[in-house]
Protein backbone atom coordinates (compact mmCIF):
# COMPACT_ATOMS: atom_id res chain seq x y z
CA UNK A 1 0.00 0.00 0.00
CA UNK A 2 2.70 2.70 0.73
CA UNK A 3 6.18 2.65 -0.39
CA UNK A 4 9.12 2.43 2.25
CA UNK A 5 11.27 5.32 2.05
CA UNK A 6 14.24 2.96 0.95
CA UNK A 7 11.91 2.19 -2.35
CA UNK A 8 11.27 6.18 -2.74
CA UNK A 9 15.02 6.89 -2.46
CA UNK A 10 15.79 4.72 -4.89
CA UNK A 11 13.38 6.51 -7.75
CA UNK A 12 14.51 9.01 -10.38
CA UNK A 13 12.83 11.52 -12.17
CA UNK A 14 13.94 13.09 -15.41
CA UNK A 15 12.62 16.50 -15.81
CA UNK A 16 13.81 18.74 -18.76
CA UNK A 17 14.11 22.54 -18.81
CA UNK A 18 11.72 23.04 -21.60
CA UNK A 19 9.18 20.76 -19.66
CA UNK A 20 9.39 23.36 -17.14
CA UNK A 21 8.88 26.79 -18.71
CA UNK A 22 5.81 27.12 -20.96
CA UNK A 23 6.06 27.78 -24.22
CA UNK A 24 5.24 31.72 -24.51
CA UNK A 25 7.56 33.06 -21.33
CA UNK A 26 8.79 36.31 -22.24
CA UNK A 27 12.93 34.89 -22.07
CA UNK A 28 11.33 32.80 -24.57
CA UNK A 29 10.41 35.58 -26.72
CA UNK A 30 13.55 37.17 -26.26
CA UNK A 31 15.61 33.91 -27.31
CA UNK A 32 13.35 33.67 -30.30
CA UNK A 33 13.45 37.07 -31.41
CA UNK A 34 16.48 38.85 -29.87
CA UNK A 35 19.49 37.92 -31.86
CA UNK A 36 22.73 38.44 -29.67
CA UNK A 37 25.36 37.12 -31.48
CA UNK A 38 27.16 40.62 -31.90
CA UNK A 39 27.90 40.90 -28.20
CA UNK A 40 31.26 38.61 -28.66
CA UNK A 41 32.96 40.75 -31.15
CA UNK A 42 31.60 44.03 -29.68
CA UNK A 43 33.33 43.01 -26.51
CA UNK A 44 36.46 40.60 -28.18
CA UNK A 45 39.31 44.09 -27.36
CA UNK A 46 38.45 43.95 -23.30
CA UNK A 47 39.25 40.19 -23.05
CA UNK A 48 42.79 38.63 -22.71
CA UNK A 49 43.21 35.26 -24.10
CA UNK A 50 46.65 34.34 -22.82
CA UNK A 51 46.36 36.30 -19.31
CA UNK A 52 45.13 35.41 -16.29
CA UNK A 53 41.98 32.58 -15.21
CA UNK A 54 39.38 32.31 -18.43
CA UNK A 55 36.51 34.66 -18.20
CA UNK A 56 33.10 34.31 -18.19
CA UNK A 57 31.66 33.72 -21.31
CA UNK A 58 30.49 37.65 -22.50
CA UNK A 59 27.59 36.07 -23.72
CA UNK A 60 26.18 34.39 -20.69
CA UNK A 61 27.32 37.45 -18.42
CA UNK A 62 25.11 39.86 -21.02
CA UNK A 63 21.67 37.56 -21.04
CA UNK A 64 22.41 37.58 -17.31
CA UNK A 65 21.98 41.14 -16.82
CA UNK A 66 19.63 41.60 -19.61
CA UNK A 67 17.02 39.38 -17.84
CA UNK A 68 17.88 40.84 -14.37
CA UNK A 69 17.04 44.25 -15.74
CA UNK A 70 13.20 42.72 -16.83
CA UNK A 71 13.25 41.13 -13.40
CA UNK A 72 14.08 44.30 -11.62
CA UNK A 73 16.75 42.12 -10.29
CA UNK A 74 19.48 44.94 -8.85
CA UNK A 75 22.08 42.88 -7.98
CA UNK A 76 25.24 41.61 -10.27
Amino acid sequence: MFNSNKERQMEIEMVTIDELVPDDHLLRKIDRYIDFSFIPEKVRSYYSEDNGRPSLDPLVLFKMMFVGYFYGIRSE
